[in-house]
């Protein structure tokens, strides 16, 4: 099913008009696929069949607690990475069997109420971070379920911003000290060591970089069962790429020259993780965000102005960076296409928006259909990192999020007003 998709030159998510949701909702407005959720969801479930996978959703692409909800009922586990997203998932329904928490820097309260809702695991990622989950755990006398967290010194070859497992980046412990670590995690009184993670960066488009994190990660359960060191599970993280590029099709829409970057199906990752691990004993576990939802939302932004200068064009748009920060933090693309399709006139354009920052854009040198005042664009794929990076910033109101499936619409997310500033 094409869950976006073009029927007589008008935009549709499933059976509902983009347009007429933006006329009666208003824009800026995020508006999400249900059923595209659940596809991706099953899609990599289809990578295991039959297979000791856990997948644990990582809150962090987007907490909406709908779409967690979405999830809960899809069997998903949940990944947090702090007492607010665990706060959340306990909302949302996920089981406190099937929550991990990961994150660098821990707050002794965030691991406290991890420890009192009785979550799977805590991945810790320094020593002093497991003498505080130790001291935590005796004092409020139970035993904490621990997994140590390594950085592999593997390139996942994505943004420099969003890669997270080579030796100078803050996350994990290094990869020549972990056996040491591990030794002295199970020391310490309190804690019950039950699990290996890792996890390398975001958005990666290439098989290769797993099957390097996979090939050490056996190696390194081995080495520690050598040391007597037995652990239930290993959990290689997330990351899986999606395709930003032609998500939505229509042959006035052009193509545009760019880099190559497409991405492997998330049962590929799935599938070429699974042979090298499962030898371990091991259970597997994942924490996918981005593959599930960025590619079932969209953000609806109205044209206010267009105006143009001895240099550029430009199309000023009513959602900003404070909207979707993605463009500006990581010159990120998004394919950005119109509601009604009129004219298949084309033109250069930086898409901006209202934000008083240089840096406020949504698109630099775009070529996209010819647009004028009033026009009604979509930004594609901002379901993952969208709403839930948005801010405040210049006083502007957070936007109104929708969940449609099939014909049916529900507001999942009120727009903000001037007193909830306050």
């Amino acid at each position: 099913m094409e869950h976006f998709r073009y029927e007589n030159n008008e935009l549709y998510c499933e059976e509902v008009s983009l347009a007429e949701l933006a006329e009666e909702f208003g824009t800026p407005l995020y508006v999400y696929s249900k059923n595209r959720i659940i596809d991706s969801y099953r899609s990599l479930q289809e990578g295991s069949p039959g297979k000791s996978v856990n997948i644990c959703y990582a809150l962090k692409a987007n907490a909406n607690v709908g779409i967690l909800k979405v999830l809960v009922a899809e069997g998903s586990g949940a990944d947090v990475a702090s007492g607010g997203e665990l706060s959340l998932a306990l909302r949302g329904g996920f089981s406190p069997s099937k929550i991990v928490f990961t994150g660098v820097g821990k707050r002794e309260d965030e691991i406290a109420f991890a420890l009192k809702e009785k979550i799977y695991c805590l991945y810790a990622e320094s020593l002093q971070e497991l003498q505080l989950i130790s001291r935590i755990a005796h004092a409020l006398g139970i035993t904490a379920r621990v997994g140590l967290r390594v950085n592999p010194h593997v390139d996942a070859e994505s943004h420099p911003y969003i890669t997270t497992g080579l030796n100078h980046h803050k996350f994990g412990i290094e990869s020549g000290k972990i056996i040491e670590a591990f030794q002295y995690a199970a020391s310490l009184p309190s804690l019950e060591v039950v699990g290996l993670h890792t996890h390398i960066g975001s958005q990666i488009l290439k098989l290769e970089p797993y099957r390097a994190t996979a090939r050490y990660l056996a190696s390194l359960v081995e080495q520690l069962r050598e040391t007597q060191i037995r652990i239930s599970h290993v959990d290689v993280g997330g990351g899986f790429g999606v395709p930003y590029d032609h998500v939505v099709h229509h042959e006035g829409l052009g193509r545009e020259d760019r880099p190559n970057n497409s991405a492997p199906a998330a049962s590929e990752f799935i599938a070429t993780l699974l042979p090298i691990l499962e030898p371990s004993g091991c259970t597997v576990w994942i924490e996918p965000g981005r593959s599930i939802v960025a590619n079932a939302g969209v953000l609806l932004t109205r044209v206010l102005y267009t105006k143009e200068n001895r240099k550029k064009k430009f199309v000023v748009v009513d959602a900003g960076m404070n909207d979707l920060i993605r463009p500006t933090l990581y010159d990120a693309y998004h394919q950005i296409v119109p509601l009604k399709i009129d004219t298949y006139e084309q033109e250069i354009v930086d898409v901006v928006g209202p934000v008083c920052e240089t840096g406020d854009f949504l698109a630099r040198d775009r070529s996209m259909l010819k647009t004028k005042q009033n026009d009604l664009l979509a930004v594609m794929s901002t379901g993952a990192y969208g709403f839930v990076s948005s801010s405040n910033y210049n006083g502007r109101l957070r936007p109104a999020e929708i969940m449609v499936s099939h014909d049916k619409v529900r507001v999942i997310r009120q727009r903000e007003t001037f007193e909830d500033l306050i």
